[in-house]
């Protein structure tokens, strides 16, 4: 085995892989109804979603949905959300069969922070751990955990970020990714 060092804090070896940590690159969540980050490597071991600010248009829930080069999957998902709200001590929990839920049912100017993990177990199979503050009006917040596993039907090359509905737009703040 071969070792490149390149400066900077990733290592190439000679199958091509770099090992390390590589961002994408932020995408403002400000238009569209899905945000999509594609072209994933398929050494990748684990991808993080990052969350900054993140609201929509409508009261849907905002939801990952993993694919390979053929699309987005949007069956078999075998997930669950659950909300801990602080205007009444609440905790709810909700599964999932299409999608990994990001947030709980949202206003559109509820304002979502925190990352997903999406952790490949072996093979096609990837698991989903994710948490999440939901700051909705009037200092009313939300601590959402999501969680799950998906087996994919091919290599794992995107992550689309969405609505449960699919029609509600995103208005506000960013999102990226790291995969290693």
């Amino acid at each position: 085995m071969s070792l490149t060092l390149d400066g900077s804090s990733s290592v190439t070896i000679n199958s091509g892989a770099i090992l390390g940590i590589t961002s994408g690159t932020a995408v403002a969540s400000t238009s569209g109804t899905s945000i999509d980050f594609t072209s994933i490597p398929s050494w990748v071991k684990r991808i993080t979603v990052m969350f900054n600010g993140v609201s929509t248009s409508g009261t849907s829930v905002i939801v990952a949905q993993l694919g390979k080069s053929g699309g987005v999957e949007t069956t078999g998902y075998n997930a669950a959300v659950g909300i801990i709200a602080t205007i009444n001590n609440t905790t709810r929990l909700s599964a999932a069969t299409t999608y990994f839920p990001i947030t709980w049912a949202s206003a559109n100017t509820d304002l979502n922070y925190g990352s997903m993990v999406f952790a490949n177990l072996s093979g096609n199979i990837w698991t989903a751990t994710g948490l999440f503050l939901q700051d909705q009006t009037a200092g009313n917040y939300h601590q959402i955990m999501t969680s799950g596993a998906k087996t994919l039907a091919g290599t794992l090359d995107r992550v689309r970020i969405t609505t449960a509905g699919g029609t509600d737009t995103f208005d506000a703040g960013s999102i990226n990714i790291l995969y290693e």
